[in-house]
């Protein structure tokens, strides 16, 4: 079983207002949003655009509410702009999380990336050139460096429409890039929807693995974007996601991989909705209920 000391439960704040589309959820205050993730007992956050971008207060509003940073999204363009553009940003976001006690940034290649672009997702993914793929693991060795002077762990989010989705592309990059730099984040979401096995990737990432995102998918709307050609985010509109034990996957295999792991850290509910159709609280209790369920904790 996962070790309740060595790991820690949190939620991300996209099931109440989503940061590519910022119609949904447009009404909900960071107020409103991290207490209810308090009341539904999650320990941790990442972070939103609605968070304040002043570390002292946000400390406070989190502190109020014995609730974390656990990790920050990073948009890097390695394989598109100069590296130094890239670091002068990955440098302003490791200070900041160091502010506020965060040992984790999740990083996602964004340069050609089609998950936002009104673009079939399933069609038009990017696939890289040998110099991109030299450019994205030779940068990321030198973020992970970066990183670690902060006391912060570079891990890399394989996401729908970028350059780095498929188990093949995750291996390659584990492969190529410093064990000790570069941390693989683990969306078992993102990995049913392309059709990869999952716990294959566990398989042999798993003691790599340094931050999970627990996010399920509903297979009758990914069949539904794979068929009418809709784009990354008209899935989401439509339903893709969803918290964990509400859509098809079974997380038990997953949660037995990392505990023979010996996984340490955060366990992150992430699942992008319309808030209007999923209640974020009401989600969020039940993924919480669930994780209880099946790890004890």
């Amino acid at each position: 079983m996962l070790d309740k000391k060595k790991v820690l439960i949190g939620i991300a704040p996209i099931g109440w207002s989503n940061d590519d589309m910022p119609e949904l959820g447009k009404e909900v205050t960071f107020e409103q949003c991290i207490s209810e993730m308090a009341l539904a007992k999650y320990k941790g956050t990442e972070i939103g655009s609605k968070y304040p971008t002043d570390a002292k207060a946000l400390k406070k509003a989190l502190k109020l509410r014995k609730i974390r940073i656990a990790n920050s999204w990073f948009s890097a363009y390695l394989t598109t702009e100069p590296y130094e553009k890239t670091e002068k940003e990955f440098r302003k976001k490791c200070r900041f999380l160091k502010l506020l006690g965060a040992k984790v940034i999740g990083v996602s290649e964004q340069g050609r990336s089609i998950q936002g672009k009104a673009v079939a997702v399933f069609d038009n993914k990017p696939i890289m050139s040998e110099a991109e793929w030299a450019r994205l693991t030779e940068g990321l060795d030198k973020l992970g460096a970066i990183a670690k002077q902060y006391g912060i762990t570079l891990t890399y989010h394989h996401h729908m429409g970028t350059v780095i989705q498929s188990e093949e592309e995750i291996d390659r990059l584990m492969a190529q890039t410093d064990s000790g730099l570069v941390k693989l984040l683990f969306d078992s979401g993102h990995l049913a929807y392309c059709g990869e096995d999952y716990l294959s990737v566990l398989d042999k990432h798993a003691k790599r693995t340094g931050h999970v995102h627990l996010k399920d998918i509903r297979p009758e709307v990914v069949a539904w974007v794979k068929e009418n050609k809709r784009s990354f985010l008209e899935g989401v509109l439509a339903g893709t996601f969803t918290v964990p034990g509400d859509g098809s996957i079974d997380f038990s295999g997953i949660f037995s991989r990392l505990s023979e792991a010996d996984y340490t850290g955060w366990l992150l509910v992430e699942a992008e909705q319309d808030p209007a159709k999923a209640n974020p609280l009401e989600y969020a209790l039940k993924a919480r209920a669930y994780i209880k369920k099946s790890i004890g904790f």
